[in-house]
């Protein structure tokens, strides 16, 4: 989700910070200085633009200067806080007394009120409390239960993968879990079997934000909820962001194939290019990592149970149960409509998944205090453990959020509309957002900051093409949640493709293989997978082909194209005692 830092020598560390040192110098005194100079400022009400018309060119100004700073420096949070600060200097007229301003105003108006709405802090507290939960139920050895009823499977090289690829489908409320779970639990089980190290870091990989971008219950819906609900308010769309996620799931067209792929490939034994390489490697001498390789440090997991700990199945199986009652139940008590998919898609999307969030919290610890594993205090802890791992994503919210209010300000959307919507065909949109998103996060190393920037852009700018064709009515809609789907799409390609992002990087670290060996072994099945999304699944689709035609049609070229591309990784040998190169 987040982008990993790259290490770089002392000298040049600490010359990097006493250049941000000084920059960060110069900005405050300048500030300061403006602060004086402007007076003082009511805080808490968004402004509206000074000598600017809204809706001009300069109003795409801010987005594009937090892509551009997200491409260049690779950090996504300071990016976004610049977009934040040009759009309120617009805002400001901007003078130069409001540049210093418009500053203290980023955090103090557009922050502030970024925060300053019921529905918003309801999606923070459901972020926050599932991230708890899976805290919570990875310490009291509930996730450990999952793998343990699974891995009795692994027997020899191609069950030991689909079980690693099962396991990356029931751990699927939470991306970090799944990499740190999996990686961790079937690394001796593979090396036994002789399977690549690069292999098993392929199969963690794309069984975890793939899987999480799909699931409707886990630490991304929330997420991916807000996005949308912002984005498709300013539309005709008489829908809500749940609803809208929901629907959008038919055109996931790439983390779908990607799934399909990990199975197609651990059940026909066959692979292709430098994963072929690697796992003759494996299999013949029982190397499972090149020679030579590099490997990180594997932090210490702090939410990792004690070695007395039961692993129990019902530990993690029964909150989750209670999560997905609870939010079902409080999405048709909340919703109105005839069906039972109206009543869903109409309710409270957000309350209903803070209730079930805190039920199912409540559940696991009664079930830990019950068994005796977790002390009161030990529940607390391992849930503030896991509210810590997901304050990035509420940072990369707050900020998404204030940008977005200040596009709104801005007219940007209006602009990109008229500007673009009489001239992009539509049958290109679905494609073109999910090469730019997955181009963006591939060079950021982050689908969250991709998606936050991206998407309160795509969605109107689909509405504005829909429109300008006549389209705007239900026969159009495909196209509106193909649009929102490849955002996502195309965020978690080059999130899990891309070599500093955070899940490329604990992949690595939790399979224990090289970063370089795990990216370059991974990256020709991403492209592979891609390039069929696109030619047969985004391109068909708008067009006008259903999606369920274009999604059978894309998992057969899938595996048809494994079969015709890959080879044999010769005949499974008997399992080794253990493997020559393991650590």
């Amino acid at each position: 989700m987040a982008q990993s830092r790259p290490t770089t020598d002392g000298t040049g560390h600490r010359a990097r910070r006493r250049t941000s040192a000084a920059v960060l110098a110069a900005v405050a005194g300048v500030a300061l200085l403006g602060a004086f100079a402007a007076g003082s400022v009511p805080a808490g009400t968004l402004r509206e633009p000074g000598d600017l018309e809204p809706g001009g060119w300069w109003s795409v100004l801010p987005p594009v200067l937090a892509i551009g700073l997200a491409l260049t420096t690779r950090q996504v949070l300071p990016a976004l806080f610049a977009g934040v600060w040009l759009g309120a200097w617009l805002l400001e007229g901007l003078s130069p007394a409001g540049l210093a301003l418009s500053l203290l105003d980023s955090a103090g108006i557009y922050v502030v009120g970024a925060l300053a709405r019921a529905d918003r802090i309801t999606i923070v507290l459901f972020t926050l409390m599932i991230g708890g939960l899976v805290g919570v139920i990875r310490k009291n050895g509930g996730t450990d239960g999952i793998v343990r009823a699974v891995t009795r499977w692994a027997s020899t090289p191609r069950r030991g993968q689909a079980v690693t690829g099962g396991l990356g489908l029931a751990v699927f409320f939470d991306d970090y879990a799944n990499t740190l779970v999996v990686g961790n639990t079937m690394r001796p089980v593979l090396d036994r079997l002789r399977v690549s190290r690069e292999k098993l870091a392929y199969i963690v990989d794309s069984t975890a934000a793939p899987v999480a971008t799909l699931a409707l219950l886990s630490t991304w819906i929330g997420f991916h909820v807000a996005l949308i609900d912002e984005s498709v308010a300013g539309t005709g769309l008489a829908m809500g962001g749940f609803a809208v996620f929901v629907e959008s799931l038919k055109y996931a067209f790439y983390p779908v194939l990607a799934v399909v792929f990990v199975f197609a490939v651990a059940l026909t034994g066959r692979d292709f290019g430098p994963m072929l390489a690697a796992e003759r490697r494996a299999r013949t001498t029982g190397a499972v990592l090149r020679e030579g390789s590099h490997l990180g440090a594997g932090g210490a997991d702090a939410l990792e149970p004690a070695t007395e700990t039961p692993r129990r199945l019902l530990n993690a199986l029964v909150p989750i149960l209670v999560l997905v009652a609870t939010t079902v139940t409080g999405l048709l008590t909340t919703g109105q409509g005839d069906s039972f998919v109206m009543r869903v898609g109409s309710g409270d999307a957000f309350s209903s998944l803070l209730w079930g969030s805190l039920l199912a919290l409540a559940a696991a610890w009664a079930m830990s205090a019950a068994q005796r594993i977790l002390t009161l205090g030990e529940v607390v802890d391992a849930w503030f453990q896991g509210v810590t791992s997901v304050m990035y994503v509420i940072v990369i919210l707050t900020l998404a959020w204030s940008l977005s209010d200040i596009t709104a300000l801005l007219g940007t959307a209006d602009f990109i509309a008229g500007a673009l919507g009489g001239v992009l065909p539509p049958f290109l949109l679905p494609t073109l957002l999910f090469v730019v998103a997955a181009a963006v996060a591939f060079a950021t190393g982050t689908s969250w900051g991709t998606m936050g920037v991206l998407t309160p852009l795509a969605v109107p700018l689909a509405w504005a093409v829909l429109e300008a064709r006549g389209l705007a009515g239900p026969e159009g809609h495909p196209l509106l949640f193909a649009s929102v789907s490849t955002v996502l799409a195309g965020a978690v390609w080059g999130d899990h493709c891309s070599p500093i992002s955070d899940t490329t990087v604990i992949s690595s670290l939790a399979s224990r293989c090289d970063v370089v060996d795990h990216v370059r072994t991974q990256l020709p099945y991403a492209l592979f997978v891609a390039a069929v999304a696109i030619v047969l699944g985004l391109l068909p689709v708008g067009l006008g082909l259903p999606w369920w035609a274009a999604m059978p049609l894309c998992a057969a070229a899938v595996a048809g194209g494994l079969w015709l591309l890959g080879g044999r990784s010769d005949r499974e040998p008997e399992p080794a005692s253990g493997p020559e190169g393991a650590p």
